[in-house]
């Protein structure tokens, strides 16, 4: 009942910019925390950044001071704008929503397909 859309993922050289963005569809009374992981080959899924329904942010060290997490919550998406990219930041980034489907009900988290980013030395 509820979807998350990621788009914006591809292949970028080294030192380029890519602005990933996930819109939260379906059933959704409120949405709590929205976030980025990234998985790398043979790695598990970390946390990239993210940010709560007051705008508040966690950014990892990694890409701290290059990657920014934003949300627009009347079109209930969130975005990642990626830049100075580097070959160690190629995974599959996903995105995650921690919503409330009804009034008074519980929170579920809802992640998205996953997008690649590919970034070439």
């Amino acid at each position: 009942q509820v979807q998350l859309v990621e788009s914006g993922g591809g292949l970028v050289q080294a030192g380029g910019s890519l602005r990933l963005s996930c819109a939260a569809s379906g059933r959704i009374f409120s949405i709590n925390t929205m976030a980025w992981f990234a998985q790398a080959p043979g790695k598990q899924r970390e946390l990239v950044a993210g940010i709560t329904s007051d705008g508040s942010t966690n950014i990892a060290d990694s890409v701290k001071g290059r990657f920014t997490i934003s949300r627009d919550s009347a079109k209930n998406t969130v975005y990642l704008q990626m830049n100075s990219l580097k070959p160690e930041d190629t995974a599959v980034y996903y995105c995650n929503a921690r919503i409330r489907g009804r009034p008074w009900s519980t929170e579920n988290d809802y992640w998205g397909q996953g997008t690649q980013v590919t970034v070439s030395s």
